[in-house]
């Protein structure tokens, strides 16, 4: 009978979770495959149904997307207005998060958990505001797609080719209290869309082409289909934990095979993984090492641990458990996984041998009642250069091994003639004066130093010696093996069973004792590798670390390879001074990199290789490659060496990518640093020089006004007044725009939108602008229908003078500049185009940055900032700039203004106003 009283802790612990799930708010997930399934519409359904029983029930968001039977599930329920978030001088509408809070209603909807949040929410993410809401004890409903799944957002852009952006992390979707699902078949859902259900007409025929094609949608629907149903398994397996119910509910079908050393363990694993394939289930591939199996050799040791990776490929998910029965550790997992059926070899011994002693199989059938057992018969295997090899490539990996053994016993096999010789001479002394039965406790004795010692087979010859002796000796007639007293021959049986047992269980204790020890070797490594790699800040560090604890662990060479800018593999820096191996394979570890597998010595791939090649596999990414030169294989490849080694690579990853992740902080810090110091000079140094620069150009302007008398005095007097006031524009301008720079970076400017001409901006750009293009032809090319716009004349004509500047500044005298505009869909381009020599190759998106110039080392005034001025105005006008070369020699920059929809005329009958 197992023990089937619950653990305090765990009780204790769930005690604690059912009190914190108390005091907060639930969450209700209406999860889908993809838009347009009906998440929305069916939330919106449950909402009305609680309304009409009386539930507090308000709208915190709700995206309807112009869908009218959705908007009319509104109708009734409370909506909480949303705030309105300034964002580059464009006001934004986002969840308003504190009235939800001072509300606190009953139930909230929250819909597209997924979204992110504009910049200035107090929280990025939409999921994180529905956390405070639960932490305030309010309920939620909300939805959710698959594909926003963080788990599951690279296989849904594989199948796809669409990567989406805004996921959420697979805990909050975990944490749900309850998950429904919103499921809609792929063609129902096309025909939705044609009918405009899901997306207006111009967005759903983009859609259709792209994210929504037939085989997506069965995909993505899939995946839900799955996801939701691992998470009702997960349930299921919890409740039947949580109510101490130890039969399986064969809900679905999960497989799990025995994997028992011999060479049919292969053929049981692929006949396991056929089965499951046809029954379309899961599959779990378990090997369980009892304290006799951790005696066994290392070839066959290294034969499990294939067999194990030969499952996993397959793929089952693998599982090494330890356990003095096989059969009570088998059902005891089995049960907590939930398994219905499980898959072993057929057994081998014969009935008389299973009546003595039963076997794994005749225990599962015992006391396994619930579980399905499947037999999978064991084939010949055939001796073949494989198998030779592996067994000879085993015997490689362990003859270190078997040569110490076999010199430990053949000591404890002359210790226990010592030892026996020893008790004899001491037994002699002690005869005459103790009962013989208390001279045989010193033999006794004598065994248990020797089974203590050295072992059961050391063990059990002191016993055979010790009862010999002390009947040749001591029984009579002495110095002979008659037994002139029967009742002796009971004194030799039980002294004989006596010290058997003693020597097997004191053996036994041993062999634990080391195997503990050896465990607690394994994890105090473990423990030193993880304190000092979590201390270590720079990869350099790191390299140093990893490789002088997998020398003294594993025995072995080892080089860290991390990749380039460039995706090579290559050596760091600071492992190039020391000695490295000259069997290290780039071209290996590449491989191993770019596919993410193992390669090279006791792998599947190159296995010829003298090295092993790891990759080091960390959550968001591959981090580089740890190539090892094993200097003694039975320190790597034995099944607990293995897997020390693959927790090795894991925290060897993991510390490479929380560095790499500090260093991008450190980074984004600097910068952010650097932009704030930056702006907050641009505003001090605009603010001080933009009064002392007007009044200059007011002094200077009325001084032109006034006129000059003629003569060469007169005309050079007005010729300087020309210079003065040419530069003192230019430095104006300057000081502008280093102002507008700092207004836009710290938010401070408000859009003015009004709807006007666009004719009328560029004229008034051009006349201010006509000293920098006294020198150019500048020509405006406008089409008589181009409709009115609606933007903020001041910011737009900023642009235009910035423009107008710019090729005034780069283009020689003479040059050409015209200034265009035409209608393009739901936008009007504006172009501005001259003859000059071009944009440097290469500068087409980048001359749009801060401080950067389109000629280096220049002698033109300027800092670089006027282009940056633009692309900031036309983005918070929902617009994009851009700058191309001409075919014909010369530059052209483009901007688009969205047309939008102009107010209508008054009309005629209306009259004028009094």
């Amino acid at each position: 009978m197992t023990n089937q009283r619950p653990d305090p802790d765990e009780l204790l612990e769930k005690i604690q979770q059912e009190q914190t799930r108390q005091r907060h708010g639930t969450l209700k997930i209406f999860f889908g495959g993809c838009a347009g399934v009906g998440k929305t519409y069916a939330m919106l359904s449950a909402a009305q149904e609680l309304r009409r029983q009386a539930v507090d029930v308000i709208v915190g968001v709700a995206e309807t997307h112009g869908r009218s039977e959705t908007e009319k599930l509104l109708t009734g329920l409370e909506v909480l207005p949303c705030q309105h978030i300034d964002y580059l001088g464009h006001a934004l509408t986002e969840f308003d998060l504190d009235s939800a809070l001072k509300r606190n209603p009953g139930l909230i909807l929250v819909d597209e958990l997924a979204h992110t949040n504009v910049t200035g929410s107090r929280h990025p993410k939409r999921w994180q505001d529905v956390e405070e809401l639960l932490a305030a004890g309010i309920n939620v409903y909300t939805t959710l797609n698959v594909q926003h799944l963080e788990s599951l957002n690279d296989v849904v852009g594989r199948i796809t080719g669409i990567r989406v952006r805004e996921t959420l992390p697979d805990t909050v979707f975990e944490r749900a209290d309850e998950v429904t699902l919103v499921d809609l078949p792929a063609d129902e859902l096309l025909r939705r869309m044609k009918e405009g259900k899901v997306y207006l007409p111009p967005q759903a025929e983009q859609a259709r082409k792209n994210f929504f094609r037939k085989g997506n949608l069965i995909a993505l629907r899939e995946l839900a289909l799955r996801r939701t149903a691992d998470r009702v398994d997960a349930q299921m397996r919890e409740y039947r934990m949580d109510q101490s119910i130890p039969q399986i509910w064969q809900a679905s079908d999960r497989l799990m095979v025995c994997i028992e050393p011999g060479p049919e363990a292969e053929q049981v694993v692929r006949g396991a993984a056929r089965l499951a394939s046809s029954l379309k289930a899961d599959w779990l591939a378990v090997y369980v090492e009892t304290p006799a199996l951790q005696k066994l050799a290392a070839a066959e040791r290294e034969a499990i641990l294939r067999t194990l990776r030969l499952a996993q490929e397959l793929g089952a998910e693998t599982a090494t458990l330890s356990g003095v029965s096989i059969g009570q550790t088998l059902i005891a997992y089995a049960r907590s996984r939930n398994v219905s059926r499980l898959v072993m070899g057929s057994p081998r011994r014969s009935l008389i041998a299973r009546l003595i002693k039963p076997t794994v199989a005749d225990e599962l059938s015992s006391h396994a009642k619930d579980i399905d057992l499947y037999f999978i018969g064991r084939g010949i295997q055939p001796s073949s250069d494989e198998s030779m090899q592996n067994r000879r490539k085993g015997e490689a990996i362990a003859g270190l091994e078997f040569q110490s053994v076999k010199i430990s016993r053949q000591r404890g096999y002359i210790w226990a003639v010592a030892i026996s010789c020893l008790t004899t001479i001491i037994a002699s002394f002690l005869v005459q004066r103790f009962d013989l039965s208390n001279v045989a406790m010193l033999y006794l004795l004598g065994v248990i130093v020797v089974s203590a010692r050295f072992g059961r087979g050391p063990g059990t010859f002191s016993s055979l010696l010790s009862v010999m002796a002390f009947d040749f000796f001591f029984v009579p007639p002495t110095l002979s093996f008659a037994v002139s007293d029967t009742q002796y021959v009971l004194t030799f049986i039980v002294m004989m069973t006596v010290s058997l047992v003693i020597s097997n269980l004191t053996s036994n204790l041993r062999y634990q004792a080391r195997v503990a020890t050896y465990r607690e070797e394994r994890v105090r490594a473990l423990y030193d590798l993880g304190k000092e790699l979590a201390a270590a800040l720079t990869f350099s560090r790191i390299i140093e670390i990893s490789i002088d604890h997998l020398a003294g662990v594993f025995q072995c060479t080892g080089v860290i390879l991390l990749p380039d800018s460039h995706e090579r593999i290559r050596v760091v820096e600071s492992q190039k001074n020391d000695a490295i191996p000259e069997t290290i394979d780039l071209g290996i570890a590449q491989w191993a990199y770019e596919h993410n597998e193992e390669a090279g010595f006791g792998t599947n791939t190159l296995p010829s290789s003298k090295a092993i090649y790891l990759p080091l596999k960390a959550p968001m990414r591959t981090r580089g490659v740890l190539a090892v030169v094993p200097e003694n294989p039975g320190m790597i490849f034995l099944p607990e060496q293995r897997r020390l080694l693959d927790t090795f690579v894991s925290q060897i990853a993991l510390a490479f990518e929380r560095v790499h992740y500090v260093e991008v902080a450190q980074d984004a810090l600097i910068t952010m640093e650097s932009e704030r110091l930056r702006n907050s000079l641009l505003s001090a140094i605009s603010h001080d020089l933009r009064t002392p620069l007007t009044a200059i150009i007011g002094i200077v302007s009325s001084l032109r006004e006034q006129g000059h008398e003629p003569g060469q005095n007169g005309d050079k007097h007005l010729g300087l007044m020309n210079a003065l006031y040419e530069q003192a524009f230019r430095m104006n301008s300057l000081v502008t725009n280093l102002l507008d720079m700092a207004r836009l970076h710290t938010g401070k400017v408000q859009l003015n939108k009004q709807w006007q001409m666009l004719e009328e901006v560029i004229g008034s750009a051009i006349r201010t602008m006509r000293y920098a293009l006294e020198q150019h032809h500048t020509r405006v090319n406008l089409p008589p229908d181009l409709p009115l716009l609606q933007f903020d004349a001041v910011l737009i004509e900023r642009v235009l003078c910035n423009l107008l500047e710019n090729a005034g500044k780069y283009t020689p005298a003479g040059s050409h500049i015209v200034i265009s505009a035409e209608k393009k869909d739901d936008d009007v381009w504006v172009s501005l185009a001259d003859d000059g020599p071009g944009l440097p190759v290469g500068m087409e998106n980048r001359i749009f940055d801060k401080f950067t110039r389109g000629e280096k080392e220049s002698a033109k005034p300027g800092v670089g900032l006027g282009l940056s001025i633009c692309r900031a105005i036309i983005e918070a006008h929902n617009g994009k700039i851009w700058a191309n070369n001409l075919p014909t020699g010369g530059a052209i920059f483009t901007f688009s203004l969205p047309i939008g929809k102009p107010p209508a005329p008054p009309s005629p009958e209306a009259g004028l106003p009094d």
